[in-house]
């Protein structure tokens, strides 16, 4: 049986950078966006069924997703959003469950932006969550997304609330302040302790 550790947090709340911080000391790390990515590929049944929904603008020339004008129509219509997370989660879920069989690592980061949202709190042994203040996650959206505050806020706006996350949280990780070092130092300590109770 595999030892879980569910890594959430907000959008831009640095989870990728810490995720691969944890695969850098040699754990595994399933990560629900790659597993979108991968359910995503171009000329899949998925895509097809995303573009009679919303039209071929979706696409990029090259017949992949065009993330940011999906994620600008569906914030835009909550009906279009329900329908996208109808159809991806459960294929997700699915492909996540597969990996965790196929892993040996001693214990799994499973990084899941929308653990609270999804209400998968049960699938996990342990709860890690990377919190951010929410004004410099604004930032982060509009400088990685290239995007007006409005719909960066709206973003944000989507996803659950802070308290929301920490209420659940058995681990945290403040990715606000911190310099690198001491989140490293942090995972390590994190990471020994993990290994100790998923023995």
């Amino acid at each position: 049986m595999n030892f879980i550790i569910a890594l959430t947090g907000g959008i831009c709340s640095g989870k990728s950078t810490i995720s691969n911080i944890f695969s850098h000391l040699g754990i595994t790390v399933i990560d629900a966006d790659c597993i979108a990515r991968k359910i995503l590929q171009p000329k899949s049944q998925n895509i097809l069924s995303i573009t009679e929904r919303f039209g071929m603008s979706i696409l990029n020339q090259n017949g992949t997703l065009n993330r940011k004008i999906l994620r600008k129509k569906i914030f835009n219509n909550t009906t279009d959003r329900i329908w996208l997370n109808k159809l991806l989660h459960p294929l997700i879920r699915k492909e996540t469950k597969k990996q965790f069989k196929s892993t040996k690592s001693p214990y799994i980061i499973w990084n899941i932006p929308l653990l609270v949202e999804n209400n998968l709190k049960k699938i996990a042994n342990r709860i890690l969550v990377i919190d951010t203040n929410p004004d410099n996650q604004i930032i982060r959206i509009i400088n990685r997304d290239n995007i007006c505050k409005t719909q960066a806020k709206k973003i944000l706006d989507s996803q659950t609330n802070r308290q929301s996350r920490l209420n659940i949280a058995h681990d945290l990780i403040q990715n606000d302040r911190l310099k690198k070092i001491d989140i490293i130092n942090n995972i390590i300590d994190l990471h020994k302790f993990y290994l100790k109770i998923s023995k």
